[in-house]
């Protein structure tokens, strides 16, 4: 009894001395975050108005334009694989400068792109930096962190971006209102100032070792055994990718929840104003609510949903959230209440109910795509894991609009199902992933010892001690 209790006594002395315990940030996390900041504000500048940006710069017609930029965004969904062999070849962190600069350089050309041929060949350019951008950045996040601190970077980069693209529209919405037509072509060079400015705080991250490769060890020849003829060693490549089916599966899941993501965007605002007779002035309020919630409880959310413990589970719980969301619009859209509050309510209740899916879905789910992938291979496998969103994103418009045409609530039917559908597959896939890649386990933290009592008291073993600071801490 009484060494019992001398024991619970070392543990509680130990427990208070190392209590004010804190989460060991990754090398250059600090930069690398700020960085993502400055971007996000320069692309909340300039995305919002682009189109009118383009019809004052270039004077044609909206339908050219749109034209164009379609074209240009397959182009660089079909560059993604180059993009991913290169992130092999020269590293994240290359590609991530890279394509910083890339992305710089075009948007301060178009206000030059005055022609046709030059717009085409600046949007192209600018499609592939924006469109290959993520590859390099998730790679990047997953040779400097480990574990879970890589849902809290994905958490911190996405809150951090939805904060950058309110307050980015905001700054910009002031500058066109004083300067007119030239506000324009000042968030342009605005930002691509952002990216380069950006691209200096890349540059302080650190490098990460890329480990070398596991090479068999011939036996050393001797004067009798002849030296072996040297066997080619074949390159793994995206052979290797097509090959992991379940790499693939994680993918197509990825692809069919996307769609509930591209119907905030695109199908909501269509929506609210044909089918619920909602004005577009209140349409707005939906999406601040989004880019709110996303920026403040973003990192908050995705804290709580590693307490599902599985990445797998917690993205398909995020789809099973988009699911009831858009099942709730389609109702909405059935019901069709006559009165303003009561359908402004609805939509924003649902609003809520798909961000909250959101936040839950996509770092477990950019987390699992990162893990899942071997190093060697990691930016062929993001490639691959991209094209998902890049094809959700250009097939949703004529798809939804399509839907639409017949009746405005298959729209959302079609993002219940495949939402649904997509976490199935999640799940399914949850029972073949190795723990290691599914299982996230708790942040890296770093112990740091509370300040020394007055008190005499005997000190505690080191055996105790270091029990306690090898033991899981949650976040």
């Amino acid at each position: 009894m009484l060494l019992n209790r001398l024991s619970r006594d070392r543990i509680d002395r130990t427990d208070r001395k190392y209590r004010n315990d804190r989460i060991e940030r990754v090398p250059g996390e600090r930069a690398l975050l700020t960085g993502m900041a400055i971007d996000s504000v320069g692309s909340g500048m300039y995305v919002p108005f682009s189109l009118v940006f383009f019809r004052h710069v270039t004077g044609l017609p909206l339908p050219v334009i749109g034209a164009v930029l379609t074209v240009a965004g397959f182009a660089a969904m079909a560059a993604l694989p180059l993009v991913g062999a290169a992130v092999d070849r020269f590293g994240a962190r290359r590609l991530q400068l890279a394509l910083y600069v890339v992305r710089g350089l075009g948007f301060a050309a178009y206000p030059f792109a005055t022609a046709l041929p030059a717009f085409g060949a600046v949007a192209l350019l600018t499609s592939i930096g924006d469109r290959g951008f993520p590859v390099a950045q998730q790679a990047r996040i997953g040779e400097l962190a480990r574990g879970a601190d890589v849902e809290r970077l994905q958490a911190i980069a996405r809150s951090l971006s939805n904060a950058g693209l309110g307050a980015g529209t905001l700054l910009a919405s002031l500058i066109i209102g004083v300067l007119g037509d030239r506000g324009f072509t000042a968030a342009a060079w605005l930002n691509a100032v952002s990216f380069f400015a950006a691209a200096l705080l890349a540059r302080r991250v650190p490098a990460s070792p890329r480990p070398a490769a596991q090479r068999p060890t011939a036996p050393r020849p001797t004067a009798t055994t002849p030296a072996p003829a040297p066997t080619p060693v074949p390159t793994p490549g995206f052979r290797t990718v097509l090959g992991d089916r379940t790499y693939l599966g994680l993918t197509g899941a990825n692809f069919l929840i996307a769609l509930g993501y591209s119907a905030l965007s695109v199908l909501l605002p269509v929506f609210a104003a044909t089918r619920l007779n909602l004005p577009q002035s209140l349409t707005g309020a939906a999406f601040v609510l989004n880019t709110a919630l996303c920026a403040v409880a973003g990192v908050p959310v995705a804290r709580l949903a590693r307490r599902f413990g599985r990445r797998s589970r917690t993205a398909a719980a995020g789809a099973g959230l988009f699911a009831l969301a858009a099942v709730g619009q389609a109702v909405l859209g059935t019901v069709r209440p006559h009165a303003l509050w009561m359908a402004m309510g609805g939509l924003l209740l649902l609003v809520l109910v798909a961000t909250l899916g959101e936040l839950v879905h996509s770092p477990s789910s950019s987390a699992l795509a990162t893990s899942a992938a071997p190093v060697a291979l990691r930016g062929r496998y993001l490639a691959t894991f991209q094209l998902s969103w890049s094809l959700a994103r250009t097939l949703a418009p004529s798809l939804f609009t399509l839907l639409l045409a017949a009746d405005a609530r298959l729209p959302w039917l079609l993002v219940a199902a495949a939402a649904l559908a997509g976490g199935a597959v999640l799940l399914r896939l949850g029972r073949r992933l190795p723990a290691a890649v599914d299982v996230a386990a708790t942040p890296t933290r770093v112990l740091r010892p509370a300040a020394p009592s007055a008190a005499p008291s005997t000190a505690p073993s080191a055996a105790p001690r270091a029990a306690a600071a090898t033991l899981p801490t949650a976040c």
